[in-house]
């Protein structure tokens, strides 16, 4: 039902009639009295230029939204402390926001009519607020009404251009998209009747009406005045039942000791005779009308009828019949002189002219800290974002895969690092020339049952004369599986006599063992091969992700990954091929090491001789016996060779007088294969990491940005949009940097009008 006191006596809905509007008012009105001192002025100002350029979005920034049911008297409350005269409708008559920005100025009064746009026509939340100007300035306060009521139906048609409401007709401007909008109409209002000032009005809370419509309209009055800096413009219609209203109950759930709402009772000449007493009582004390406290000061206001606006009433005669209605119509007029401060507009006014400020002072502190804590903020975002695509996508792209190749080169060639590539594969070289060193061959040179080494297999004594050499020797007993005993060896060179003469060992005897002993290379080989190929490609995928990891959108990222796979590969593949080869080449013994081969070759003779004449009997031990009776012996066989003319005979050449060891032979091939392995493994255990390191590792680094290039594919006249194509990034990432630049803009600008402000 349409609010009486607001109806202009019009026969459609929102069809304006010029006699309806205030008259031009040459006095300060409202909020505009200028009792205000510079200092204030000042703030205000501030803030409606903060609000101006949109950093309500990131602040909360003092501001007096005006808030009530449905039919509550908002708009003539509106106009009363503005002078502006806003539509009017059946039903609800504001279906959007409406921001008042009045300023001071000594040109002649304007007004300029803009729309706010903070969602765009599908309902999706814009992250820099839009503002679009809606028709040319206003010089005659006549045409107010009328722009603003095609400025809302324009915000809730928000599928048809702005601008095709400003030409159509009166019936069209009732159909409408949407039935309530969180996008504004801004007025702009200019002039030397005004001061500065802002204060937001907001579709009335719809009691029992459409769910949906309801939920919107509550929602967006909610976004306002859960702000601490919201001063809460309470309005409550004194002619319909208060707990009707829900509009207390929502100020109430996010200001519930009322320290920033203001109450306002509307339209007091309709309560019926005889229940003025609750409604006192609310003027008299911060209590609601059951007797409730809540902590918000009332006032009350009389604004004009239907009559009264319909004979074009001025605003000094409006002011006139409120102040009589209140100093003569009791109970109102009965009221103590403190609560009398209380009744009428200009008093509600005068009380708002001191809270905004006072407000806006003590925010002070907060909002300068709140815009430096969010532009710290802010700029850390943004520093974490991606960097945007370059204006010159080719040089960009020549930049990047230059970066990327002088990161390779310096992975490879090696980094002082604790983490760094060569560093990592130290390990698996270690682990390499171990498991080399344990395939020296297990020669048992001792003659007898081999069913004791199956019981017990333990390792040779080490040899002394590799008790500095690097290997561990037979660290690990191989067991009896792997033993090769003197009897095998022996066997073996027998058997592969062809038409040697006597005495000599055939050649293939000792080619067999060694390619045996080889042929366990092959798996510690490759294994470290492998390692380092996985390794390099850990390493290369961590480059990449360092490069080239804000480059998904357009798979700039995954090109790289794909060449640099298809790269390695070669590399690897070229380097397997190597190690294969050094195997091969082992299988042939060789060596120009002569020295070496031949002193391993006589220490091990010496050494595998000492283990059979301990195990046959100890002879020579027994010789240098100083047991009584082995001397005794030892002295009486000396004596007796010296009787057949032997005379310089020492017990220890008694030795000599054995026969020969019929495993001499054994014993000499076993000799020569432990020397050659001592030569050989040397070499290998240095070559194959040398070819790994050389082929893949510094391999790498062989035309690898030449790969690169060439699997861009960016050269020609299709480069340039290649490269942009590639460089290119996800819109998210886009849009999240254009809003976080915005925010950055906001809050600087921001910051400059706050030093200004309260300097």
């Amino acid at each position: 039902m349409a609010d009486a006191s607001n109806s202009n006596g019009t026969d459609g809905i929102g069809t304006p009639d010029t006699t309806s509007s205030f008259d031009v008012i040459h006095a300060p009105i409202g909020l505009s009295d200028p009792q205000y001192s510079a200092r204030k002025r000042k703030m205000l100002d501030a803030v409606i230029r903060l609000r101006a350029i949109g950093a309500n979005i990131d602040l909360d920034i003092p501001v007096i939204v005006v808030l009530g049911s449905q039919s509550a008297g908002k708009s003539s409350l509106i106009e009363a402390i503005s002078g502006i005269t806003l539509p009017r409708a059946s039903g609800t008559c504001t279906r959007c926001p409406t921001e008042c920005q009045l300023y001071y100025s000594s040109e002649p009064w304007r007004c300029v009519v803009s729309l706010r746009l903070v969602t765009d026509e599908d309902g999706t939340v814009l992250g820099q607020p839009r503002r679009v100007e809606f028709g040319d300035p206003i010089f005659d306060k006549h045409l107010v009404t009328e722009r603003i009521r095609r400025a809302q139906s324009a915000i809730l048609n928000p599928a048809t251009p702005p601008t095709t409401f400003l030409n159509e007709s009166t019936d069209d401007l009732e159909e409408r998209q949407l039935s309530f909008s969180s996008n504004s109409v801004c007025l702009e209002i200019r002039g030397r009747d005004i001061d500065d000032l802002s204060f937001v009005d907001l579709p009335g809370l719809i009691p029992g009406g459409d769910p949906r419509d309801s939920k919107l309209v509550q929602q967006l009055a909610e976004s306002y005045i859960c702000k601490e800096s919201c001063i809460i413009l309470l309005t409550i219609a004194c002619e319909t039942d208060y707990e009707n209203q829900g509009a207390h109950r929502l100020a109430a759930q996010y200001d519930p000791h009322g320290s920033r709402t203001i109450g306002v009772l509307t339209k007091p000449d309709r309560i019926p005779t005889g229940e003025e007493g609750s409604w006192i009582r609310m003027i008299q004390g911060q209590h609601d009308i059951d007797g409730e406290e809540t902590g918000i000061e009332y006032f009350s206001v009389k604004n004009p009828d239907s009559q009264d606006i319909k004979h074009g009433i001025s605003y000094e005669q409006a002011r006139q019949k409120e102040a009589e209605f209140y100093s003569t119509k009791e109970p109102w007029s009965q009221l103590d002189w403190p609560y009398q401060q209380r009744l009428g507009t200009k008093k509600l006014t005068g009380r708002l002219s001191e809270a905004l400020p006072n407000l806006i002072s003590k925010r002070q502190v907060f909002l300068e800290g709140e815009v430096n804590k969010q532009l710290d903020r802010t700029n850390n975002e943004i520093s974490r974002l991606p960097s945007p695509p370059s204006s010159e996508p080719v040089g960009e792209m020549l930049r990047l895969i230059g970066l990327f190749v002088r990161s390779i080169e310096h992975l490879v060639d090696g980094t002082p690092d604790d983490d760094g590539l060569i560093q990592a594969l130290r390990g698996p070289r270690v682990d390499f020339k171990k498991a080399i060193c344990q395939t020296a061959p297990d020669f048992r040179p001792s003659s007898g049952d081999r069913d004791m080494y199956a019981l017990l297999v333990l390792p040779l004594p080490r040899p002394s004369f590799l008790l500095e050499e690097e290997v561990d020797w037979q660290e690990d007993a191989k067991g009896v599986h792997t033993a090769i005993f003197i009897e095998d060896v022996e066997n073996k060179a027998n058997s592969a006599v062809t038409r040697e003469l006597p005495n000599n060992i055939p050649f293939i005897v000792k080619k067999r063992f060694i390619a045996d002993i080889v042929g366990e290379w092959d798996a510690p080989s490759k294994k470290l091969f492998h390692t380092t190929v996985k390794e390099l490609n850990k390493r290369i995928k961590e480059q990449i992700e360092v490069h080239f990891t804000q480059y998904t959108h357009g798979h700039l990222k995954q090109r790289v990954m794909n060449i640099m796979h298809a790269h390695t590969q070669r590399r690897a593949n070229a380097t397997e091929q190597r190690i294969n080869f050094l195997l091969e080449e082992e299988q042939e013994p060789f060596t120009m090491n002569e020295h070496h081969f031949m002193e391993h070759r006589s220490k091990f003779l010496g050494y595998y001789r000492g283990i059979r004449q301990k195990d046959e009997g100890g002879f020579v031990e027994r010789l240098r016996s100083r047991d009584r009776d082995t001397k005794i012996v030892v002295n009486k066989v000396i004596s007796g060779l010296a009787e057949l003319g032997q005379h310089s005979v020492e017990p220890a050449s008694l030795a000599r007088l054995l026969p020969p060891d019929p495993m001499e032979t054994a014993i000499e091939i076993m000799s020569e294969v432990q020397a050659y392995f001592q030569v050989s493994y040397r070499r290998f255990v240095d070559n194959v990491p040398m070819t790994i390191d050389r082929s893949l590792l510094r391999g790498l680094k062989v035309g690898l940005e030449s790969a690169l290039f060439t699997g861009m594919d960016i050269s020609g006249p299709e480069g340039h949009e290649r490269c942009k194509m590639l460089l290119s990034e996800p819109e998210n990432i886009v849009a999240r940097r254009m809003e976080l630049q915005n925010r950055r803009d906001r809050l600087g600008k921001a910051k400059r009008e706050l030093l200004h402000a309260f300097e």
